[in-house]
């Protein structure tokens, strides 16, 4: 099975370019969508609908902010048992799937903030996602992907001096990083790439930064270590465009 992550930063905006090619490409068999952009009320307005899958939609009671969305394959949709999310989850960051013998998690850890003034939010989601996780893992374990919004260590982003102290890099969320990993889970690219430098986002702000790969490694897949085995690959695409992210995949047998 391969699944994919992507945070295509507005979903309308990402179909104008090459979402629907990207699709017929990789053919995913499950795909993560983060920061989608769109409310329930234009989901249904416009009738989105991707040829082969079975949309899952999770957007924000804000419009046009924040959402997450999950693309199953047919053959997939016909094994999901379960679909729900945190019951506290305004801002639709997060859902999760439950399959026969595993949990799948689609999430978008909130931001900071450029002046960290949603730090203590974003550490107090992280917590109560890890919460129910754990409890969760009891029955059986977790692929979790998504945008975590932190680069852990500083292989992950190409300017780790400049950038202490910033959103994505403060000494709070690598530590809260660094708790969930040591919890039980495996950084799946880090596992197949320990010393390799690779991004998966890079901001508008600066110019050229894509080009110049002044990039970020935010996007992450994570298994449960009794799972990790099972992992066969890995990846980052980050030759795909269309989004300030690049999309993530993993390639793991399922029973």
């Amino acid at each position: 099975m391969e699944i994919f992550s992507w945070n295509v930063n507005g979903i309308r905006a990402i179909i104008k370019k090459n979402f629907k090619d990207f699709l017929s490409r990789y053919n995913p068999d499950i795909l993560g969508l983060q920061e989608i952009k769109i409310s329930q009320k234009d989901i249904e307005k416009e009738n989105l609908a991707f040829k082969n899958y079975k949309v899952y939609w999770n957007p924000a009671r804000k419009p046009g902010y924040s959402g997450t969305a999950v693309l199953l394959k047919k053959d997939i949709y016909n094994s999901l048992k379960n679909v729900f999310s945190l019951s506290e989850d305004t801002e639709g960051r997060v859902q999760f799937l439950e399959f026969k013998d595993f949990y799948l998690v689609n999430t978008y850890f909130p931001n900071a903030g450029p002046d960290l003034e949603r730090l203590d939010f974003k550490i107090e989601f992280n917590n109560k996602l890890l919460n129910k996780i754990k409890k969760l893992e009891k029955n059986k374990p977790f692929v979790i992907g998504g945008d975590y919004n932190v680069a852990h260590r500083e292989i992950d982003l190409a300017r780790p001096k400049q950038n202490a102290g910033n959103a994505g890099f403060t000494r709070e969320e690598r530590d809260w990083m660094s708790t969930f990993l040591n919890s039980g889970f495996c950084d799946i690219f880090r596992e197949f790439h320990p010393q390799t430098r690779k991004y998966t986002w890079w901001t508008y702000r600066a110019p050229r930064a894509r080009a110049k790969n002044i990039g970020w490694r935010i996007d992450y897949f994570c298994v449960s270590g009794s799972i990790l085995e099972r992992v066969e690959k890995g990846e980052i695409k980050d030759k795909v465009k269309g989004s300030d992210h690049a999309p993530v995949k993993i390639k793991i047998k399922i029973k």
